[in-house]
């Protein structure tokens, strides 16, 4: 049976007191249909629609957590609890505050289906919002939840942990997405998949620490002191879920690897993980104290707040603070915002994550980095996809300038058949950040470097997006068939999701990507630069596109997405 099948096979059985309408709204609505059909259009609105109406699901059994009993789901014999609150509400009086623990319950809490994602405005276009994202949640204060996925709960088994850090920059986003559902992985890898949701963008990171008010202390970072949260929470309760305390693995792509590479650098976060990986999102640098003063400076000056009137922020309408938050107001189509991500505060995050070297106190982490080979495709309009030469050349002279000919003609050399729009696009993806966190952490000599370069293609849009960003999501979370119309429906995706699923969970597992079958992944460092080519057959590389690397060091950096 494929798992395809699989997974549009059974009967939904309704367990007692429940009716089977009860059970497909609570367990399904939170997961399928609704989120498919705004994100990725028809063939998902049906395939999600199919597995609402036919998974075979029941009510799970009853876990205790440190505020309280909790029972969930059992989807084909994976038990799933959807937004457990790990943390109290962050509405006022406690916005841009630590976070506080959830408060406690008595009775036995039913987490069937996802709740709150966190205060945002969601951009009009889905690329920009994040493959996944269920776009239609209804966004809250209440949004300090997370979701639990695993094989068996109350057996005293010791499972690997992996703990989804979402995508969306630090603006948008949450864990509930349609991709981010972990019930294939966690069945066929044996694993606990956690993912969480936490605040974002101006409720996360308005850095209000000037005003001398040790309640807004922390504000720059508030966002990423839930993650912490969230994990001190994982190691409180996950051995009722069947998981290890003691190997945990945060992972994340994009904004997610942002905030990983984040975690890595900030010591309260020491000790409650014990692997990492980076998808799409090596960050170097995080927003200095001074760049954050002019950001708050100016929406406090939109809202017409000072230090004298500060705690009208606490009552003032989520909606209005948001508002202010755009930087090209709310009638800018693009939504774009002003950049508001975690803070090098001094006290949270005292240094830059990694620049201008790898952070000691994570120096022990095994950290698996990589990216995919045109991660900008994935952002670009229509008309960018068929770039002719001229254009093409126009485009890269804004950047390169004097050296836009060079640049070309190095890419150009290995790839002599490829369009203008394939060269345009490879250059601008090329992973310059992946590369310098790489070797600077493998430059500690602690603890290895597994890096890799995803190059599978997608038939989609007759290819022309290439191997856009996100793509590699839906293979890690085996959950290829939620996205056809990211990846297609060939014969080779099933396999290739077995593969790669399976070397992320054994990374999650061991600290070591090797899977049966592939060529041995050797850690990465800065002599052999070590890289695994992940494609329907996976090739191990050292130094791949040399002279394009050194060139490109040599220029000002590429944008990382």
């Amino acid at each position: 049976m494929s798992r395809l099948d699989e997974n549009l096979s059974g009967n939904v059985i309704c367990g007692k007191g429940m009716s089977r309408r009860s059970v497909l709204k609570t367990s399904l609505a939170g997961g399928s249909a609704a989120i498919a059909g705004q994100f990725f259009g028809g063939l998902g609105q049906r395939v999600a629609s199919a597995e609402a109406s036919s998974q075979q699901v029941v009510i799970g059994q009853t876990v205790e957590t440190t505020s309280g009993k909790v029972r969930g789901l059992t989807r084909n014999g994976v038990q799933i609890f959807r937004s457990i609150p790990y943390g109290a509400t962050t509405a006022a009086p406690y916005r841009f505050m630590p976070p506080r623990k959830a408060d406690s319950w008595t009775g036995v809490r039913d987490v069937f289906e996802s709740g709150h994602m966190a205060q945002q405005i969601r951009p009009i276009s889905a690329a920009a919002a994040g493959v996944g994202d269920r776009a239609n949640a209804i966004a809250g204060d209440d949004c300090l939840t997370l979701n639990v996925f695993t094989p068996s709960v109350n057996d005293n088994k010791k499972r690997p942990v992996m703990f989804w850090l979402h995508g969306g920059g630090f603006t948008v986003g949450s864990g509930m997405g349609l991709v981010y559902d972990g019930t294939n992985v966690a069945r066929a890898q044996d694993i606990v998949l956690v993912a969480v949701n936490h605040r974002l963008n101006v409720f996360g990171y308005l850095y209000l620490a000037n005003f001398k008010d040790d309640r807004y202390a922390d504000s720059g970072m508030a966002g990423m002191l839930d993650l912490v949260l969230a994990l001190e929470w994982v190691r409180d309760n996950i051995s009722h879920f069947g998981g290890d305390p003691n190997n945990v693995t945060i992972f994340g792509q994009s904004g997610g690897g942002g905030k990983t590479s984040t975690l890595l650098a900030m010591p309260l976060a020491k000790g409650l993980f014990h692997r990492a990986i980076v998808q799409s999102g090596s960050t170097l640098k995080q927003v200095s104290p001074e760049e954050a003063q002019k950001t708050t400076d100016t929406i406090l000056g939109k809202l017409n707040i000072t230090s004298a009137n500060l705690d009208r922020l606490q009552q003032l309408p989520a909606e209005t603070i948001l508002h202010a938050s755009l930087s090209g107001g709310p009638d800018d189509l693009k939504r774009a915002m002003y950049r508001l991500a975690p803070v090098v505060d001094g006290r949270s995050l005292p240094r830059d994550p990694f620049d201008p070297d790898a952070p000691q106190i994570s120096a022990d982490i095994p950290l698996m980095v990589g990216t995919v080979e045109t991660e900008s495709t994935y952002f670009a309009e229509p008309e960018m996809l068929n770039l002719d030469e001229a254009s093409m050349r126009s485009a890269l002279q804004k950047r390169f300038g004097d050296s836009t000919d060079e640049v070309i003609a190095v890419f150009r050399k290995d790839r002599p058949n490829a369009s203008p729009a394939e060269i345009y696009f490879t250059i601008t993806s090329f992973p310059m950040n992946a590369i310098f966190q790489a070797e600077r952490k493998a430059a500690l000599g602690k603890a290895p470097v597994y890096m890799y370069l995803f190059t599978w293609r997608t038939p989609i849009e007759g290819g022309r997006r290439l191997t856009p960003h996100t793509v590699e999501m839906s293979f890690h979370f085996d959950n290829i068939w939620h996205v056809p119309e990211m990846v297609g429906t060939g014969p080779e995706l099933q396999p290739l999701a077995d593969k790669v699923s399976t070397s992320w969970a054994n990374f999650a597992r061991t600290g070591n990507p090797q899977t049966a079958g592939l060529p041995q992944w050797r850690p990465y460092n800065s002599t052999n630069r070590a890289t695994m080519i992940i494609n329907n057959d996976w090739t191990m590389v050292d130094d791949p596109n040399r002279e394009e690397r050194i060139l490109l060091t040599k220029l000002p950096r590429q944008p990382i997405f």
